[in-house]
């Protein structure tokens, strides 16, 4: 099976050598190369080049052995090459269909590069819609409201469960009980509080296509289909949601109370004007 762990342009790299070699024979590495790459040069072949690192990952994915300077495919490498251009030819058809960005992930101490799709969730193509001014219909904080309600719904493990009365189930089981707070972690359990008060904090009116859309990564015309709303009402109900989401998470700091400090003997004036 192709690497999953290779990068793109990598995996592409590793076919050209497998064609290479499949194509014209064994090639021998010649001493044109400079740094970490190396120069092929086949019998009835032009001269290609290729890195080291290359030649190390294709030689620990057993698709080439290499006996001094003389590299040759393996039997398994037709088979690997196969498998891979379906794969790269699957890839290139979901790229059409996807918006991906690169970011660096720490994991267990070491950081590498990953790409993210920014279509996975509803919420990133929510903030790139426009109103008729141009300006954004979703706010930051209304995306970022929907965003701590998905991160919540997830860390509660709720989806296998959730219907349209999971509320009374949620806080009324027993303890022990199956499906009860004994088999939850507390975080778990810490979320789906949050997510509960998050959804009371809507509304019954709201909360239903915040948690479609958020959650249940519903479209906004499967929205309407379902619940038989006119076309773009909910987009609308969807920001009142979040807008009101955002207020229960971040809600308005009280005013400051004013104090009078007075010398000893003061007291305040309790005339009308």
């Amino acid at each position: 099976m192709p690497d999953p762990s290779l990068p793109a342009g990598d995996r592409k790299a590793l076919i050209r050598l497998l064609r290479h070699l499949l194509a014209d024979g064994p090639a021998r590495i010649s001493a044109a190369g400079s740094g970490d790459e190396v120069e092929l040069v086949g019998e009835h072949a032009p001269a290609r080049r290729y890195s080291q690192v290359l030649l190390k990952k294709a030689r620990s994915l057993g698709v080439i052995r290499q006996s001094q300077n003389r590299i040759a495919a393996t039997p398994s490498a037709r088979t690997f090459l196969r498998r891979a251009l379906i794969a790269l030819e699957e890839d290139e058809f979901q790229d059409q269909h996807r918006e991906t960005v690169v970011e660096t992930l720490a994991q267990d101490g070491v950081r590498q590069t990953v790409r993210r799709n920014l279509l996975e969730s509803p919420l990133p193509g929510l903030a790139r819609l426009k109103d008729r001014s141009g300006s954004t219909f979703f706010p930051p904080e209304a995306i970022e409201a929907g965003e701590r309600l998905l991160a919540d719904f997830a860390r509660g493990q709720l989806q296998p469960r959730v219907t349209a009365s999971w509320e009374p189930r949620l806080l009324s089981q027993p303890k022990g009980g199956a499906g009860g707070k004994a088999e939850l972690a507390d975080s778990a359990m810490a979320a789906r509080l949050r997510f509960s008060r998050a959804v009371d904090a809507m509304g019954p009116d709201l909360s239903g296509v915040a948690m479609d859309v958020c959650c249940f990564e519903k479209g906004l015309e499967a929205v309407e289909r379902d619940r038989q709303w006119p076309a773009r009402s909910a987009k609308l109900m969807l920001r009142t949601a979040l807008l009101t989401l955002a207020r229960h998470y971040r809600p308005p700091s009280a005013a400051p109370r004013h104090r009078h400090w007075g010398a000893e003997g003061f007291r305040p004036d309790m005339k009308h004007p």
